[in-house]
Order: C-alpha cells, then structure tokens, then sequence
C-alpha cells in the first residue's frame, strides 16, 4: 500500500493540465461581459492585459514551484517564505481560503456548463440546477482514480479545447466579413484614466480566464523532473492560451459585431450559427460543454492537493491526510471538495462568483507569495534555485501593482475577501493548538 503520492506526471500532460484549467467555460461566458463593461471596440486590451499580468506573476509561481515542488503549492511557498508564527498563519490562511474558493471555481465551472446547455437543451432555473450539481458529482467520481491515469485523461480531453478554439480561429478569419481593429480611431486614445478604469473592472473577468497556469503547482509532489517542467509547463500554457484568446476574440468579432456579441448568452453557438447552421452550432455547443467539463476535472484534481498537503504537515485538520488505500491519492480532500462544489453550484450565480474568486485569492495567495519571492532571496540567495525570473526585482514589483489594481477593480468582493481572511486568522488562533497536537 503506497503511503505518498508518486512522480508521473511529464512535462505535456502537466501542460494539458493547466491548459484545461485555463480555458474552461471561462473565456466563453465572460468575453461578452468583458465587451459590455468597456463598451468599446478596444476590450481586446483587457485579455492583453490579463495575459501580461499573468506572464509576469507566472516567473513568480516558476520560481517557487521549481524550488518546492511539493503538494500544496502556495501552501509551501508560504510557509518557506515567512518567519514561523507569520509561515504557520498565512499557509494556513491559504488552505483556508482554498477551501471556499476552489468550491467556488468549481460552481464557476459547473454553472457555466448549464448555462451554456441551453442553448441545446432549454432549462429552467431548476434543470439548470439539476444539471450543474450533476455535473461536479460525475467528476468527482472520474477523478477517483490513480494520477497516471488522470494524466492520460487530462490530455485527452485537452484535445477539445484545441479542437474548439482552432474550428473558431478559422471560421472568423477565412469567413468574418466585419471590420474590426483593437487600436484607437479618430479622438480615441489608450492613455485615457476612463478607459483605463474601465479595462481594470473588465481584466478581472480576463484574469479570471487566464487562472490556472499555476495548477501544476499544487500537484509539485506528482510531476517528474520539477525543476525544469514546473516552469516550462507555466510559460507554455499562458503563451499558449493567451494567443488562442486573442486570435479567438477578433474571430468572433469578425463575424458577430462587437455591438451585438456584447449582449449574447451563447456567443460562440451564435458564431458558428452565422457561420454554418444551426446543426453545426450544436455541435460547436457540445464542444464547449466538454472544454466546461474538462477546467473542471483539472481545478478538482489540483485543488484536492492543498488541504492534503497542510494535514499531512500537521497544519490542518488531520482527516484530510489520508490518501485512498490502493490508489494514493488525497480522497477525502477530494470528496470535501466535490462536496461544497455541488452545494455553491446550487446557490450562486456565475457573475457573482467569478468577482468572488479573484477576491479571496489576491491578499493571501498573490500578493503575499510575491513578497515571499523577495524574502526567501534574501534569506536563502539564488544559488540552489533551479529556476530564476528573468529582471528579479521588476516582476515581483510588477505583480503586486497590478493584483492591487485588480482587487480594487472587484468593488465590494474585495471586502469579501478580507473578512473571509479575517475569519480564517481567527479559526487558526482558536484552532492552532488543537490541530499541532494531531
């Protein structure tokens, strides 16, 4: 019986991996809101802006996930990167976030999924909920399984998202007769405070379809060769993901004005409607459904390693280190998981959730990693690092800059966030003694 988890994954089903995460239903649903919240021919320079700012904190997650390449991710960088009473209470903060976050991104995922099945299938508010719920349920039950076999799984359903994006690239670029340009005609201008404030409230749904470059992080403890895959996998799924998103937004514009895809549900079945009939939008839906499905078995499959990671370390609760007998993975973490996923799926809407996510994640997890880059250089050098961010300390100053742009663009979620992460520094203190004694 296998007691710890076990390296193999390589470096293209690590990529799968993040990618799936990646792309999701996310770009989707939100390209239409990103649209309408600019309300202008110039949105393409939130999902530019959302891929910068996501390069730029990759070197970051590169940087760490090489040096520690545990499960758990942001949990061990944390705990590495700050004094000990500081280490314990922010690590702890990070798991405790996660696990109402990464609920959360699951409901994103699983709402979105229904959302957009009614496009095939028309449903009510009841069905939509039926079918959601169902949704996380059928994956928790896909990912009860050993990781080398994840690992063929995660590729193969990456096939679709690839398959997806490349079918609308093409129909946009060799059929779209619209006029569309991403640069600022006549009194227009990028160096206005208006747009500028504008693109910040629309980069939080693009941010938002760029999250997960970092997954391959949480599941440090299962990738082989670390020090050069973690990395690699990073750059390769942001550039990767951050050209089809471009290519993918002009497409759809080319053939849907930007005007009218601003107010539409199902944007992409639209598209390929115009394009070639109602038969051929089906099909192009039923493939958005997988690309759905997909983000979601790799957030639950990422995920499920942080609460594993911290019990295991004796730092959180103790039932969620135990892996399943036969198949070594963290199945208690999985199923708490799958669990609050299904009843967020229940209660929220897609729109709220996606602020909600970014929220919680800035303080504890980005921001907080960030400065422990700094401190961790200071207290260990560079010389061990098997991976170093290029223009050190640029990035880093970088990155917090614009995760405090973003979470002053939330509004109100931002103070969401700060209490939940009030409330978990007061579990830890009630909590500490209790669980360092398991």
């Amino acid at each position: 019986m296998s007691t710890t988890l076990q390296r193999k994954i390589g470096l293209v089903q690590a990529s799968a991996i993040n990618m799936i995460d990646m792309v999701g239903i996310g770009p989707f649903v939100v390209m239409p809101l990103v649209i309408k919240t600019t309300g202008s021919h110039l949105f393409l320079w939130a999902w530019i802006l959302g891929a910068v700012i996501s390069l730029i904190d990759g070197m970051i997650w590169s940087e760490l996930g090489a040096a520690y390449p545990l499960a758990g991710g942001s949990y061990n960088f944390l705990k590495e990167a700050y004094p000990s009473k500081w280490g314990k209470l922010l690590s702890f903060l990070f798991v405790w976030q996660t696990c109402i976050q990464a609920p959360l991104v699951v409901a994103s995922a699983s709402i979105g999924f229904s959302q957009y099945l009614s496009y095939l299938v028309p449903l009510g508010e009841i069905e939509r909920k039926i079918v959601s719920g169902t949704l996380v349920i059928l994956t928790t039950f896909l990912l009860y399984r050993k990781i080398e076999t994840i690992g063929k799984i995660s590729v193969f359903l990456c096939s679709g998202v690839f398959i997806t994006i490349g079918w609308i690239i093409f129909g946009g670029f060799t059929k779209g007769t619209v006029a569309y340009t991403f640069l600022p005609e006549g009194n227009e201008t990028l160096f206005s405070f208006a747009l500028w404030a504008l693109l910040g409230q629309a980069s939080v749904k693009t941010v938002y379809s760029y999250l997960g470059y970092y997954n391959v992080c949480h599941l440090g403890g299962e990738i082989k060769e670390p020090g050069k895959n973690i990395p690699r996998s990073i750059f390769i799924s942001i550039i990767g993901i951050a050209i089809l998103y471009l290519f993918m937004n002009v497409s759809i514009v080319k053939v849907v004005p930007w005007q009218e895809a601003m107010e539409s549900k199902f944007l992409v079945s639209t598209f390929i409607e115009k394009l070639y009939g109602y038969t051929a939008a089906k099909v192009a839906t039923a493939l958005v459904l997988w690309i759905a499905f997909a983000s979601l078995f790799a957030v639950m499959l990422g995920y499920s390693r942080v609460p594993y990671a911290a019990a295991v370390d004796g730092s959180f609760f103790k039932v969620f280190a135990k892996l399943h007998p036969t198949k070594s993975f963290p199945y208690v973490s999985l199923l708490f998981l799958g669990g609050v996923g299904l009843i967020f799926s229940l209660l929220f809407k897609l729109s709220d959730v996606i602020s909600a996510i970014l929220a919680m994640r800035i303080l504890v997890q980005f921001i907080a990693q960030a400065i422990g880059v700094v401190l961790l250089r200071r207290r260990k050098g560079t010389d061990q690092l098997p991976f170093k961010m290029r223009l050190y300390p640029l990035p880093v100053i970088v990155s917090i800059a614009s995760w405090l742009f973003i979470l002053f663009s939330t509004g109100y979620f931002a103070l969401g966030g700060i209490s939940i992460a009030a409330v978990g520094a007061l579990v830890f203190v009630l909590t500490r003694k209790s669980i360092g004694k398991q």
